[in-house]
């Protein structure tokens, strides 16, 4: 049995959080401690449900699940039902979960789990808006040394924005959360657009999650085809990039990608560029390094362990 390592899953899937979470169901590696939902791609009673039935899907009502925040912390909610469509899981036809939510608020179990497992043995898997993990480090400012490493999904820099010209939807969401995260000193690897964009399903990939014949790889592939089809007429490309399985895939081969250590800021105060991650790509500031920037990915060897660890399900 390999080592594991323990994760919290902050999520708001989402058709690519719900690849990232099976792909974390999918691997011995990993120990999910729990998931805690947060409000993003669709509203908080909607991302929590789909986490639970992203856990039955996969056979694993074991897992518990936390419903978070409800709106960011000082901006209204901005959701991307275009994206995701009505239920942020459009494609297959998924049952209604059966599985308990918890009753605990998710906030409180993130700050709960840091406070009582061993220091720097829990590593925070960040898939939408980080408004779950700002309002636990307000209310536990001791938890940040105790954190291993979070590893999110969000921002982007060479590739620009994908909900504004500068800002990527999870960050934009939650800039004034995403600030205080990346002014905590917790050690931060980041997968922004820059990565995510070279990480394209395309139908070829699709269709082999289909051939898998498992109600995982069907359920997959059809959320898959609802989830691209925005991004295909978006940016003209076979297929759209899959972010937030990048996280998960950075955990179990982190040797699939690239990137340097920057200082990351977030803008908070301009309406303009509201949510912009202002990269310090070729150091030209003082500003001290804050976080691993990926930008590059093996996509085929990604989505060859995406496909392995599917199957296993």
């Amino acid at each position: 049995m390999p080592h594991t390592r323990k994760i919290i899953i902050d999520t708001d899937p989402g058709q690519d959080d719900a690849v990232a979470i099976l792909l974390a169901l999918g691997s011995a590696e990993l120990d999910i401690v729990g998931i805690s939902a947060v409000a993003g791609n669709v509203p908080l009673n909607l991302t929590e449900k789909n986490a639970r039935k992203i856990c039955e899907l996969a056979g694993r009502p074991d897992i518990k699940v936390y419903a978070g925040a409800i709106r960011p912390l000082a901006r209204e909610l901005v959701t991307a039902e275009e994206v995701h469509g009505k239920t942020g899981l459009n494609g297959p036809q998924l049952p209604d979960p059966t599985m308990k939510l918890q009753d605990q608020y998710g906030v409180d179990f993130i700050v709960e789990t840091l406070m009582n497992e061993p220091s720097g043995t829990i590593t925070l898997c960040a898939l939408g808006p980080l408004t779950n993990v700002a309002l636990a480090l307000i209310r536990e400012p001791r938890i940040a040394p105790r954190i291993k490493e979070i590893v999110l999904m969000g921002g982007g820099f060479f590739e620009g924005g994908n909900v504004t010209p500068t800002a990527e939807f999870n960050i934009y969401v939650d800039p004034h959360a995403a600030d205080i995260v990346f002014k905590a000193g917790i050690p931060i690897v980041m997968m922004p657009l820059d990565v995510t964009h070279k990480a394209l399903t395309t139908a070829k990939r699709t269709q082999a999650f289909r051939k898998l014949g498992t109600r995982v790889g069907t359920a997959t592939a059809e959320m898959l085809e609802f989830f691209e089809r925005f991004d295909e007429e978006k940016y003209g490309t076979d297929g759209g990039p899959l972010h937030d399985p990048c996280v998960i895939a950075y955990l179990l081969k982190p040797e699939l990608f690239e990137g340097r250590n920057c200082n990351v800021t977030v803008e908070t105060s301009s309406e303009l560029t509201m949510g912009m991650t202002v990269i310090d790509w070729w150091g030209v500031t003082k500003r001290p390094q804050n976080a691993m920037v990926m930008r590059d990915i093996d996509h085929d060897a990604f989505f060859a362990l995406l496909l392995e660890r599917l199957g296993r399900l």
